[in-house]
């Protein structure tokens, strides 16, 4: 069942800050919504009824940050192949190489290490040094603002790609939810939806390669850790995506292993919130994906890019699935419900923003 709790805290970002959070989530008093199953049925639906609940993303006030190149095998397996130039024996000697030169396993480099600096070095030698491997293996990782407070989409709802893109995918990753006192207080699911052609025209067009309406999904729910379920729980856990085209059946599918990230998760919190800056409504923290579609789709070597119409699956056994719809940023519903909003919304019901009854 789903149960309105407001009356003992209004926001995700009050309740995340509340010591007592596992005990208000299993024993608050609230008015019952209705089943989970029923929710995820009126979520999916074409046309939302107000009188009819549906989920929306399980955040609110928070920052919705977002971490980049954070799987360092995946990053020195395309530099291999660039290398290698395509040939898989060339590939298996340049391996080797690169092996022998840092001492270790590849899946084994620790960013900002000596053997790190040592790779870094020899791929400058080669000319394959980027800014991408600068932050995939170098000190400081790569967390940029994906999405502004209240305008992440959640379950069933569909998700928007900027007109101007022909080349784009989803990111299907893990995503942290963090208090204002920077402790990690439990997990969810997102899609960092990506423009590859407009990020790779230049790296300064983050911003719009990644900020546009519908681009952020989360959810379907935020599962809080306790003594159950804990961040090594996130550590160990796969993430799985499939992609099912409306006009052509085609199908992707691909997982991902968290056991496999570069760079651990409390590394990246550490390098978003800190004494170089807060975040007094907390945040949202993207952990990055290691999966970057290659299937051909359109042409033979034109690898993967979204159709409009296609259903997105992300899921991982401990947090459960988060399905979209890929449609145009132009064409979904706009953006409304800001902060703004929300203080309305509570106002009208009797609550101020942040006080507790």
């Amino acid at each position: 069942m789903v149960f309105d709790i407001s009356q003992t805290v209004q926001t995700t970002a009050d309740l995340f800050d509340r010591e007592d959070l596992p005990e208000i989530v299993r024993n608050a008093p609230g008015e019952p919504l209705g089943d989970v199953g029923t929710l995820l049925e009126h979520s999916l639906d074409a046309e939302r009824d107000a009188n009819r609940p549906y989920l929306l993303a399980p955040c609110d006030l928070q920052a919705i940050k977002a971490c980049g190149v954070t799987f360092a095998v995946s990053l020195l397996e395309r530099v291999i192949e660039e290398q290698a130039g395509g040939d898989p024996a060339k590939a298996q000697t340049v391996r080797a190489e690169i092996t022998q030169l840092i001492g270790t396993d590849l899946s084994k480099i620790k960013p900002g290490s000596d053997a790190a600096i040592k790779l870094k070095e020899e791929l400058q030698r080669r000319g394959a040094w980027s800014q991408y491997m600068e932050v995939g293996i170098g000190p400081d990782a790569e967390v940029f603002s994906k999405s502004q407070p209240m305008s992440a989409l959640g379950f069933g709802v569909d998700i928007g790609l900027h007109p101007a893109s022909a080349w784009n995918n989803p990111e299907p990753e893990i995503v942290l939810a963090v208090n204002s006192k920077g402790h990690v207080v439990g997990a969810t699911l997102g899609n960092d939806v990506n423009l590859r052609d407009i990020e790779g025209r230049s790296a300064l067009l983050l911003g719009k390669c990644k900020d546009n309406n519908g681009s952020c999904a989360i959810g379907p729910f935020i599962r809080v850790f306790d003594e159950a379920f804990t961040l090594d729980s996130i550590r160990a856990t796969s993430v799985s995506l499939r992609v099912e085209g409306l006009d052509d059946d085609f199908l992707l599918e691909g997982v991902s292993h968290m056991k496999e990230i570069s760079r651990d998760p409390l590394d990246l919190v550490a390098q978003t919130w800190g004494a170089h800056h807060q975040y007094p409504d907390g945040f949202m923290l993207f952990l990055g994906t290691m999966f970057s579609p290659i299937k051909d789709r359109n042409a033979p070597g034109g690898g993967f890019t979204h159709h409009i119409g296609d259903r997105v699956t992300i899921s991982a056994p401990p947090l459960g699935a988060l399905l979209n719809t890929v449609r145009l940023s132009t064409e979904i519903e706009p953006w409304t419900f800001g902060v703004r909003a929300l203080y309305a919304n509570l106002a009208a019901r009797g609550y101020q923003l942040g006080k507790q009854s």
